[in-house]
């Protein structure tokens, strides 16, 4: 699916009135993911140099699978419910990498609080627009 197909579908969802625009999101996630790049790129690093155990990146590496399965999931398959479990899967993985990681590299942790604020705020909207949407 196309961004464009995504944005046009996203604008035809009853959401709240505190929802951003759809032109919002590319911005924003352009930003993320060079934050995710960076920050979840050294993990993969320390984790391949042996500078961190397999249980401190697991959490990391669970994250992008969440995060990637994110769109296809609410905007190929239209399941509120489960866009909604995976959204929450984002963001206790998200929590989780952090604590792992701050002993080791505690920038990494810091880093990334910008994407532990934007998937606290996508968390409510997408409880929200499942609400909103739930008989569709």
């Amino acid at each position: 699916m196309t961004e464009v197909e995504t944005k046009k579908q996203y604008q035809n969802y009853t959401k709240p009135s505190w929802a951003p625009p759809s032109w919002l999101f590319g911005p924003v996630w352009a930003v993320l993911y060079v934050i995710i790049a960076i920050s979840f790129g050294y993990v993969g690093y320390f984790f391949l140099v042996g500078a961190i155990p397999g249980l401190v990146a697991l959490p990391f590496l669970l994250n992008l699978i969440a995060n990637v399965a994110y769109s296809p999931i609410q905007f190929q398959l239209h399941n509120f419910k489960l866009a909604t479990v995976d959204v929450f899967l984002i963001l206790i993985t998200l929590i989780w990498a952090m604590a792992a990681i701050h002993s080791y590299a505690s920038w990494i942790s810091i880093v990334n609080i910008p994407y532990l604020a934007w998937v606290c705020f996508a968390s409510g909207l997408q409880i929200t627009v499942m609400m909103l949407n739930r008989a569709e």
